[in-house]
């Protein structure tokens, strides 16, 4: 599914065939978690391949690693650099990209200097697929912040992603809705959360979250749209009551939400803020928007 026998990989300077590619047993962050990662889409547009908000993801990658205490030797810039060589050499328009940094091989719990860089792409639809979701509200919590850098994308976190999702699906939903340890919405196992209500739409405040790229894409939209946007706590039953939600992340772009806990929203989809703006995300991704686009 992610490769074949030519597709290439850039790994610690060099490119290597993806079945070549071998790493130590010993690495710290197979056993313990400490690697960091990110997830960033290209496009074939008219003008081209184009990477989106290349330098923010590969700012958070390298922001990321600095919590994590991995020393990356590249920068935002050299990295979107190797990215499009990667889709060039790969013959990809359409991709998803997966920088991952990981520790070496060290059995202690302490940092290491031994730090490897992978740079790999594939073609990947929307993560969550196309259709209207229907999300429970998880049994599981978002990590409390004091306990690890939640803001950083860290391998490790998303065993509490992949514990979320696990669950709903067992029980019959598309996908999962986490709170925080106060009780409050946080986010999904994968992408952050909005929801409308009397035409303004809310969504969880930093503290508890990934500051998702979508996310912030989703700021500037609405303030070119002229929707009010806030950002506030806020529990699962306030949003049952609401007109429409929807889950934003770089794999599910744009991902429109049926039913909270089988409570359907009010609206339909196609009039809501949630679909005008699943519209302009694909828009400005893949036609002539070029303004958030890095170039090389």
């Amino acid at each position: 599914m992610y490769f074949n026998d030519n597709t290439l990989v850039f790994f610690n300077g060099q490119w290597l065939k993806a079945k070549d590619l071998q790493v130590s047993p010993y690495v710290q962050s197979m056993h313990y978690g400490n690697g960091v990662f990110e997830g960033i889409r290209s496009y074939a547009t008219p003008d081209g391949t184009k990477v989106f908000k290349s330098e923010e993801h590969y700012k958070r990658l390298l922001h990321s690693a600095e919590k994590m205490y991995l020393k990356v030797p590249y920068t935002a810039e050299e990295f979107t650099k190797f990215t499009y060589e990667l889709l060039e050499k790969n013959n990809l328009g359409n991709a998803y990209i997966r920088p991952l940094v990981f520790a070496g091989a060290n059995m202690s719990l302490i940092p290491t200097n031994e730090v490897h860089v992978m740079l790999c792409a594939w073609e990947w639809g929307k993560y969550l697929g196309t259709k209207l979701l229907d999300v429970m509200t998880s049994s599981y919590q978002r990590p409390n912040p004091k306990s690890c850098h939640v803001e950083a994308k860290v391998t490790g976190h998303y065993v509490n992603s992949i514990l979320a999702t696990t669950e709903a699906k067992q029980k019959g939903y598309d996908e999962a809705l986490l709170l925080d340890a106060n009780g409050f919405v946080a986010e999904g196992p994968g992408a952050n959360f909005f929801f409308e209500k009397d035409e303004v739409l809310f969504t969880s405040p930093l503290g508890n979250i990934l500051p998702g790229i979508t996310r912030a894409t989703m700021f500037e939209l609405c303030e070119e749209l002229g929707f009010r946007l806030i950002e506030k706590h806020f529990t699962p039953e306030e949003v049952k009551g609401a007109d429409s939600a929807f889950f934003t992340g770089t794999a599910a772009e744009v991902a429109g939400i049926q039913s909270l806990d089988r409570v359907n929203f009010k609206l339909k989809w196609e009039e809501t803020l949630g679909s005008v703006l699943q519209a302009k995300y694909t828009r400005r991704v893949s036609f002539n928007e070029y303004g958030n686009f890095s170039f090389v």
